[in-house]
């Protein structure tokens, strides 16, 4: 970015992979943390190591499930071991709300005005744009599924389904499986009648549910026959496509949305980290990314650069968004709680 300085020289990038608890211990180093994968790879290339190079700064690499719990523990003790993290849209603003993120100073960071809506937050700067869709493997599904409705007929296709260990997402696809519109998703999903309308309908699935909850899991279950389709992260899918494997996106009825780099309010490294953000938001640096994992960028200089045979992975490209659904944060930033709690009860059961 204009606004820093940028020193030339090679500085080697640290990292470290969770063990155990997986949590970082305390360092004199950055610290950032993504939810590992093929897509922390991609930010490896693409991300932490020219940054590194660039800034003339070691940053050291972890990451996590997207526990809030553990980042809450951080700032309420005052003991912040962790600097960038890499979080979903609702629990970055309820974490912002709350106190838990530094506020970003977006004169330093700048070229907001070159970032796609929304990208922009208060505590935060979009890192990419993901999509959730339906996954299978071409080559052992004779019958390829079109929708929620098929992914929920265990009679038309036998087997396992792998979904997501958590409320968000499955919610909506339950309501599309049960013949709700796509535009009428969240106004059902806002009355209690239409939340236990959803639960209603994952009950009928439950028996056939195998939760993940890394994003590796999907491809490689796919790839295992552990399942026969499974809900994911379509730059998985795409990751996994390009080294060989024969799978499939239903793009219909796939729901999308942005992940963030948020800075941890405590953080030892707050300018570092504001360099890094940065640093990401370059439309040469977003373009080694999404050619990386075809994840969508969030620069729109960068989304107008990417090859089209690449584009055709991304969830923003317009023949992926037909039939898709953006995700509603704000309900999740009001409903999120009371529904993971209800949701956790259910699983349990």
């Amino acid at each position: 970015m204009k606004s820093n300085t940028l020193k030339h020289g090679f500085f080697p990038l640290i990292l470290t992979f969770a063990l155990g608890s997986g949590g970082a211990q305390a360092a004199p180093d950055m610290v950032v943390v993504g939810y590992g994968g093929a897509g922390q790879k991609a930010q490896d290339v693409a991300f932490f190591q020219p940054f590194s190079a660039a800034d003339g700064s070691k940053l050291i690499q972890s990451e996590y499930n997207g526990e809030m719990a553990r980042i809450k523990v951080m700032v309420d003790t005052g003991s912040v071991d962790w600097d960038v993290v890499q979080i979903e849209g609702p629990d970055l603003m309820r974490g912002c709300d709350e106190g838990m993120y530094e506020r970003l100073a977006w004169k330093t960071i700048g070229n907001a005005d070159q970032l796609i809506p929304d990208a922009v937050q208060d505590c935060g700067s979009a890192a990419l744009v993901w999509s959730v869709a339906i996954a299978y493997d071409t080559d052992k599904l004779a019958q390829a599924p079109a929708s929620w409705a098929d992914f929920w007929d265990v009679k038309k296709i036998p087997g396992k389904r792998g979904l997501r260990k958590r409320a968000v997402y499955n919610l909506e696809f339950a309501l599309l499986a049960d013949g709700v519109k796509v535009e009428d998703v969240y106004s059902v999903l806002s009355t209690p009648a239409g939340v236990d309308r959803a639960f209603a309908k994952l009950t009928e699935l439950k028996p056939y549910i195998q939760w993940w909850e890394a994003g590796a899991q999907p491809a490689q279950w796919l790839a295992s026959g552990d399942v026969v389709m499974t809900s994911t992260y379509s730059g998985r899918i795409a990751a996994a496509v390009q080294n060989g494997s024969r799978l499939g996106v239903v793009w219909p009825g796939s729901l999308y949305g942005m992940d963030y780099w948020a800075i941890i309010r405590g953080s030892r490294h707050v300018d570092q980290a504001q360099r890094f953000i940065a640093f990401t938001n370059q439309p040469d640096a977003q373009v080694k990314y999404v050619e990386q994992i075809p994840y969508g960028p969030t620069n729109t200089l960068a989304a107008a650069r990417l090859d089209s045979k690449l584009a055709g992975w991304v969830p923003t490209s317009p023949q992926n968004l037909m039939g898709a659904l953006p995700m509603n944060v704000p309900f999740w930033v009001d409903h999120g709680e009371e529904l993971e709690e209800r949701f956790n009860a259910w699983a349990s059961r």
